[in-house]
């Protein structure tokens, strides 16, 4: 990295203001030998830089730096990410939903919601959230109310 690490909130939007630093940054966390496919683990690619994605040479598939991570399936670009990351671990006290809001210029919804995918990537230690370990579930009930079914699922239902 070419500049030294932030210490203060304000240090942290400057250095994140780039959007390739972002990227850099992300890359040298997940991949530190380098980009993998996430679905054949081949180590063999060509960067996309219009797109800034990968392109797998060996199944042909495009990935993207926040595939199979907390970022991924969010609109959210990584400044606003790594930024919220560097307030919640920096925070002696915690930090709410309403203060990054107001600190990144994201609504308060946007706020919990990343608050609760990097919550889970603390608790993991890693930004991947790939489910791994046991599902305990007690007194579920899966499915709908008998009468709200079609009459022949219905009797399926009631039968059993």
């Amino acid at each position: 990295m070419s500049q030294a690490l932030p210490t203060t909130l304000q240090q942290a939007i400057q250095y994140f203001a780039d959007s390739q630093r972002c990227l850099d940054f992300v890359i040298a966390l997940r991949w530190p030998h380098g980009p993998v496919c996430p679905r054949c683990q081949s180590q063999e690619y060509r960067f996309l830089k219009t797109r800034s994605i990968w392109e797998c040479k060996g199944c042909k598939k495009q990935y993207s730096v926040k595939v199979g991570t907390i970022f991924e399936d969010s609109a959210i670009k990584l400044d606003k990410w790594l930024c919220a990351i560097w307030m919640i671990v920096n925070a002696k006290n915690g930090v709410s939903s309403y203060e990054i809001a107001r600190s990144l210029g994201v609504t308060q919804k946007t706020a919990w919601f990343m608050m609760h995918r990097i919550r889970l990537a603390l608790q993991k230690g890693s930004i991947d959230r790939k489910l791994m370990g046991e599902v305990e579930v007690d007194e579920t009930y899966i499915g709908g109310n008998a009468r709200n079914m079609h009459g022949d699922k219905r009797l399926k239902v009631l039968r059993t």
